[in-house]
Parts: structure tokens; sequence; C-alpha cells
């Protein structure tokens, strides 16, 4: 996993998103009805109204060309684009995250790019994002590398301040949609929810301790990843390196996403839990050559019926209880030595696991993929441990030197349609 490293007035909702998000460094919003994909400026696509809302091709702005860097193939493509109003971010950021939900039917992909201003009231590049397919058979879904412009950088996934010491920070921020399809056929991408996490979240070896204050666990599914260990070379060979996607399957399945027997037809018979096969597969980006891309993880999710995907920053365990009271598990990244995590029995420079519960003493429950088998990756870790590890954005790597921590990120995976609960809690953890 990827270590941590104005054209519009704000609207009554930001500014009131803007009053409860003071307390928190995080500031995670999303375009998602109807009215929101309204907004912006549109060119050859337009809103579509429904049970889930989204963007789409109408009548395409053009035709271009795009050569696949990862197969040399140039093909023609069909095209639109939709730049969403300015973001004035709650929280003036170092660091940067988007994320997307989308159908992208065969011959179909989008790029998703984002534009900011950096608090000297200059403008960042327009930078690449993610080009997002969820099939691997027209494009090779990729994030681009050296994407920077000496100020900030884009490291796989993730927009950094190069320096946050110098004080500069981002304080708004577009983005842009750009949705391709195969000339002269109908068929378009949808895209439902698109969004942005920008953080400053102070440079820290410890975090403040949070009190216990639930005692409860969900019946998640259990994945190993290590029994995947040397399958398929051409998605970074299994075992350790499939934590994101055994954790995300492992939450898809929670929420009943399932995959059918012609889905899974190309995976080796002999192989068990095809369905991790699948979602390495799936999740897997052919620049970081890895299945770790946070927001490709969170597409994937979003390809299952009536599920959605984002990637945002918690603040502390209380948010992961509120979370977990609601019924919504959450994937975790984070880094730490063999001695700082009792019972895991390893030490990772990045490594994703599944928050299902909390004992009655405060402990975290864990669907830990990295286990030896399925029925291992039960795991309950010391609170105290398990939260620092997880919200610190500094450590001590195993060669004594300073490496960076995750912050808090998380996977948040929920129903398309969540409950007046499920709605409460996202708020409580300013996902909206």
């Amino acid at each position: 996993m990827i270590p941590a490293v104005p054209a519009a007035a704000a609207s009554q909702t930001e500014t009131e998103d803007a009053g409860r998000a003071q307390t928190r460094p995080v500031d995670y919003h999303a375009w998602t009805t109807y009215s929101d994909w309204r907004t912006g400026s549109a060119k050859g696509v337009a809103a579509v109204a429904g049970r889930r809302p989204g963007v789409v091709i109408r009548t395409p702005a053009g035709i271009t060309s795009y050569t696949d860097p990862h197969t040399g193939t140039t093909g023609q493509w069909e095209y639109g684009t939709w730049t969403g109003p300015v973001r004035r971010l709650t929280v003036p950021a170092t660091e940067t995250i988007a994320s997307w939900n989308a159908d992208t039917p065969a011959g179909t992909w989008i790029q998703v790019e984002l534009l900011g201003t950096y608090s000297d009231g200059t403008p960042t590049p327009w930078y690449v994002m993610g080009r997002w397919a969820a099939g691997d058979q027209d494009i090779k879904r990729t994030s681009v590398d050296g994407q920077t412009d000496g100020r900030s950088t884009v490291w796989t996934d993730t927009f950094a301040i190069d320096d946050a010491a110098t004080g500069l920070r981002l304080t708004s921020y577009q983005l842009r949609l750009t949705l391709y399809r195969k000339p002269g056929t109908k068929l378009t991408p949808t895209v439902w929810r698109l969004g942005a996490m920008g953080s400053d979240i102070p440079d820290r070896f410890t975090v403040p301790a949070s009190t216990p204050g639930l005692a409860q666990e969900l019946k998640v599914p259990r994945y190993s990843q290590e029994i995947h260990k040397g399958q398929y070379p051409e998605y970074d060979n299994g075992g350790e390196a499939w934590c994101s996607p055994t954790s995300s399957q492992m939450i898809v399945e929670y929420w009943g996403g399932r995959l059918t027997p012609a889905q899974l037809a190309w995976v080796d018979p002999s192989y068990a839990d095809p369905q991790v096969c699948h979602a390495a597969r799936h999740t897997y980006d052919y620049q970081y050559a890895g299945c770790g891309n946070w927001p490709f993880n969170a597409a994937y999710a979003s390809t299952y019926k009536d599920l959605q995907g984002v990637i945002t920053r918690l603040g502390s365990l209380t948010d992961l209880e509120t979370l977990i009271a609601a019924g919504i598990p959450a994937i975790t990244s984070q880094s730490f030595l063999e001695s700082e995590l009792t019972g895991a029995g390893y030490g990772t420079s990045g490594h994703l696991m599944t928050v299902i519960g909390f004992t009655a003493e405060g402990d975290v429950i864990a669907n830990d993929p990295c286990s030896a088998d399925d029925d291992a990756v039960r795991r309950v870790y010391p609170r105290r441990e398990f939260e620092n590890i997880w919200l610190r954005t500094k450590r001590y790597n195993a060669s004594g030197n300073i490496s960076s921590g995750t912050g808090g990120v998380c996977y948040l995976y929920f129903p398309a349609c969540p409950s007046p609960g499920q709605l409460r809690a996202l708020a409580a953890v300013g996902v909206r």
C-alpha cells in the first residue's frame, strides 16, 4: 500500500459544512445529487435523475486519441467533460485524495483531474488523479507518475504539498471528469459520485488516546491474502501485495456483493476464494504495478449493485465506533514494526485491514488478511497500539529512520441508499 505521503460562490450547505468541520482537520466533499451534477460546466455530458443520479455522455464534445502507455495501443474516443464548481476547503490542505463511483461498460472509461489554488493565490496544474475503467479490455487503469510543479506532487493517488513546513497549503480545488466511449456507439460511462478529501494532519509520532465507548462486532466474511501467494504475477503475485483488494472483497460481500460463476470463470479453478483474485485484477493499477491504489479500490466496490465507496481520514477510534454502531465496517491503512502491534506477528511498511468491531474492553476486532488462512483472519488488537499506528503521521522504520504514517486513512463502503442511522453516522465522521 502507498504510504501517506473563485468560479462559484460557496453554497449554504458548504457554509454549514464549514462550521461542522472546524474541529476536524479533514474536509471530505462529494457531488452526488441531480442538482450537484447540474452545477459546474458541462461539455458533451448531461445530468441524469433517478434513484442514483449521475452524469453521462449526451452529445460528445469531440473525438480524441489516447495511446495507452501500458499496451502502446492508440485508439480514438468520443468524449465529454464535466468540470465541478470551485470547492473552498474548510481545512487548507497539505494532502488531497480524489475518489469516485462509476459504471463503465465495455468500450468506455473515465479520467479524473484536479486543479487547485494555493494559499498564495496561484494555481496548480491540472493533475490527473486517475484513468479508470472497471474492466481491463479497453484501457489499462492507471495512475500517472511524474506530475509536479515543484511545489506539489501527485504520488500515485495522493496530491501532496512538497514542503508543508513552508506554510503553503491548498485552499480550494476543482475536479474535472472526462467521459470516453468508442466512436459511433450509444455507450456511456455513468459517474454517480465524485469527491475529494483534503486534510492537514499535524506531524506526530503519537496521538491522544480515545475512551472506549462500544462493544459490538459485525459479521464480516474472512479472507486471507496469504493463501494467494504466488498467484497471478501480472497482478502483483498475491500474498502480502493483496491486502487492499482482499479487505475490499470482505466488505463488499458483507454488504451482499456477489460475483457470478461467469465473472469468475477466468480464475484457475484450483485457487480458493477466486473472488479475491477477481478483486486484485480489478483494482490493479498498471503504473503503480500493484493493487493498493486507494481510489481504485473504492471505485471497485462501487461496481457492485447498490454500493458506494469513499476515501477519507478519520480522527479517532471513536469515529470508528460511530460507524460500527451503525453497521458500517471500515478498512484502515497503517504501517508498523512487529513490536508495535501485539498479536500481529509481522511488521509492514503499509498494510490494509478491516475493522469489524470492538471488545468489551475497547480493543479492536479486525479481519486482518495477513493471516495464514481464512480461519485465522479474525484478530483482536490492543486499542492503544492500534489507534496510534493508524493515526500517526511519523514513525521509525526497521532501520531506525523516520518514515511516514497514513494519518487515519480509511476506505468506507456503504449502501447507495443508506438508512437514516447510517446517514447520521457517516455525517458524524464528515461523509455526506
